[in-house]
């Protein structure tokens, strides 16, 4: 029997086209599968992004590909800080949303934001990552 694993859905610093140290080693350790959108929105918490969920508004991103899902989501879990040796309350939580990928609706993993937002200003549009054209 295959075992297919869930993809992961990235929307903010671990998105291609983010040039940091943890983007840079996810490309490492996953497939692109392309651009993907959930149902939410996206706010600002200094200089990264905050995920909710909801019915209204859409989340742009990238769906990609585990390579060894149990390896790549412990050391992301370690990175978002909400593996359960960090204290709580934990800023984010790693669950399985319904993504829109290139082939259609998909259940893919997400780091979603934990805490209050009331306070963070909302990223118009969302998409974390200025245009480049």
């Amino acid at each position: 029997m295959c075992v297919i694993h869930p993809p992961l859905f990235v929307y903010g610093t671990l998105r291609r086209g983010f040039d940091g140290p943890m983007a840079l080693r996810l490309q490492g350790a996953t497939q692109y599968i392309g651009r993907a959108f959930a149902q939410g929105r996206l706010y600002r918490v200094g200089d990264y992004p905050a995920f909710l969920p909801g019915p209204e508004g859409q989340v742009i991103g990238d769906l990609l590909a585990l390579s060894d899902p149990a390896a790549t989501l412990a050391w992301l879990d370690a990175y978002e800080e909400c593996a359960v040796t960090y204290p709580q309350p934990h800023e984010y939580r790693r669950e399985k949303l319904s993504v829109w990928g290139p082939d259609g609706p998909i259940v893919a993993w997400a780091y979603v934001y934990a805490l209050p937002v009331t306070d963070l200003p909302l990223i118009a549009g969302g998409d974390f990552l200025p245009r480049q054209r």
